[in-house]
């Protein structure tokens, strides 16, 4: 009786252990945000909020107000909706709330790669130093190269005049892709291929190899992020994980020249640390994925707004003819090809307003962070909330901000003149119920946490666009066409894609 009676009280523990992980003996606690615990014990709302986050998180809003916990995945995310109070989150201390726990987790289960302690404090420094201020002038002379290989390769040879036809987000991702892998991760020696002709001929051959293989790891990442990918999925996933540690270890890029310093510090910094060079090769395809993953989605949606809003695209025209001739520079038959500096694209006010105006409608990250300790969140209309330790807090700008009709009237139309003083300048001031704004658009987040490659990427959408105006007569195929909806199962992973493609005409002018 008693063997039997230890049997059961065993069996209720653990059913009490079961239920209390699946988070059924969680209640809100006073002082806590609104609890809305889902449908399903454990999962929560992680389908509803899988399926389409934008309206999970708008209806979440208008039943539970600005601020709300909901359950997914067995943790539970606090999300903030109001804008004015985003600055509780991102300017709170890391001791409190971290981003790395939860990227951590993801960068494991995604790219196999673990982690050095601090690493990220590496990443920042290195960024710093190569993709911003004096190190940018490096690298948007390497993109700029490589732009001029992969898109203006037979200038003058009168064998390319022809119309061409193609998928413009199959154009835009696989040209910048590339572009910028190689101003990355280098280029192939003249002396190894026997000389620069046939070196840039191996530079454009291999490098449009590598994006179709990326391409087929970029539509199967949003199931990979979430784990749950099917049999044969997971088949194709392993694959291409294999496929790029190899394209990308350590021992292929020793043979390569012109690797960026960016791509050098990382793997020195690993090598003294005496990281294993297979973890080496897992971490290139990691940066590849974070350089090269955002950066061509957008420039498809760039390329097709202007082509969709001939205003737009005639006063970006004028204010690239007018740098080419601020800098003597011409695009003429038999000419030298045009070398865009960093310093030119620092003279961009109407261009960097349409690339905002493009992020602001299609860049929609989820940016969450770990609570390390218990914590208050003070919102913007003076109420104090209590988050717990182990909880996740979370925003998401797409929809709490960058299409609020409170901060940007007429939300869902590309305005390129949004981000634009009636003086041509860069406009800074937008508000929310007679506030101001310190954050009013949020396509690389924010704070400590902000992406440190964003003047590189927007360096790296504006020299593409540069190039196809100035080189290219080009047109949409139906210019009636729609433009595509986002594919919503790609909510939270940075640039959106559309559900299809939008055929266009090109051809080089000489």
């Amino acid at each position: 009786m008693g063997y039997l009676l230890q049997i059961l009280l065993a069996l209720f523990i653990s059913v009490i252990g079961g239920l209390y992980l699946l988070g059924a003996f969680r209640r809100r606690r006073p002082g806590e945000p609104p609890l809305d615990k889902g449908p399903f014990p454990w999962l929560g709302h992680v389908l509803e909020f899988r399926r389409d986050t934008a309206k999970f998180l708008q209806r979440m809003k208008e039943k539970h107000g600005d601020i709300f916990t909901v359950q997914m995945g067995g943790f539970y995310f606090t999300f903030i909706t109001d804008p004015l109070s985003f600055g509780s989150v991102v300017k709170e201390a890391r001791s409190k709330l971290d981003f790395t726990k939860f990227a951590e987790q993801l960068v494991a289960r995604v790219f196999g790669y673990h982690h050095f302690e601090d690493e990220h404090k590496v990443l920042q420094a290195s960024s710093t130093k190569h993709l911003m201020g004096d190190g940018l002038v490096v690298m948007t002379q390497a993109m700029m190269k490589n732009l001029q290989n992969l898109m203006l390769h037979s200038v003058g040879s009168g064998d390319d005049k022809g119309w061409k036809e193609a998928g413009l987000f199959a154009y835009s991702y696989n040209i910048v892709f590339r572009a910028g892998y190689l101003a990355l991760f280098g280029n192939e020696s003249p002396k190894d291929a026997g000389n620069l002709e046939k070196a840039t001929e191996i530079d454009r051959q291999h490098s449009d190899e590598l994006f179709w293989e990326f391409r087929k790891y970029d539509q199967i990442f949003p199931n990979l992020a979430y784990g749950v990918l099917g049999p044969s999925e997971k088949m194709e996933a392993e694959r291409l994980k294999r496929l790029f540690w190899n394209m990308l270890s350590v021992q292929k890029m020793r043979s390569r020249d012109n690797i960026s310093g960016w791509v050098q510090d990382q793997q020195q910094y690993r090598a003294e640390k005496g990281m294993q060079e297979f973890m080496q090769d897992r971490f290139m395809f990691l940066l590849l994925w974070a350089s090269q993953g955002n950066t061509g989605p957008a420039a498809f949606w760039l390329l097709l707004y202007l082509m969709k809003h001939p205003d737009a695209m005639k006063a970006v025209k004028i204010e690239v003819e007018k740098i080419l001739r601020e800098t003597g520079q011409e695009v003429k038959p038999g000419g030298p090809l045009i070398d865009l500096t960093r310093d030119m694209l620092l003279e961009t006010p109407i261009l960097d307003s349409a690339v905002e105006e493009t992020l602001r409608l299609t860049a929609a990250p989820v940016l969450t962070r770990a609570v390390l300790q218990e914590m208050t969140i003070s919102m913007a209309n003076g109420q104090q909330y209590s988050i717990r330790e182990g909880d996740r807090v979370a925003i998401f700008p797409y929809t709490a901000l960058h299409i609020d009709p409170a901060v940007h009237p007429d939300p869902h139309t590309f305005k390129y003149d949004r981000f634009l003083t009636p003086d041509g300048s860069k406009k800074t001031s937008f508000y929310k119920d007679g506030k101001k704004l310190k954050y009013y658009t949020m396509p690389w987040g924010a704070g400590s946490t902000m992406c440190p490659g964003r003047f590189f990427a927007t360096n790296e959408l504006k020299q593409f666009v540069f190039l196809m105006l100035s080189y290219f007569d080009f047109e949409l195929k139906n210019p009636h066409e729609e433009i595509p909806s986002i594919d919503t199962r790609r909510w939270g992973f940075g640039s959106m894609q559309p559900t299809k493609d939008v055929q266009f005409r090109y051809r080089l002018r000489f």
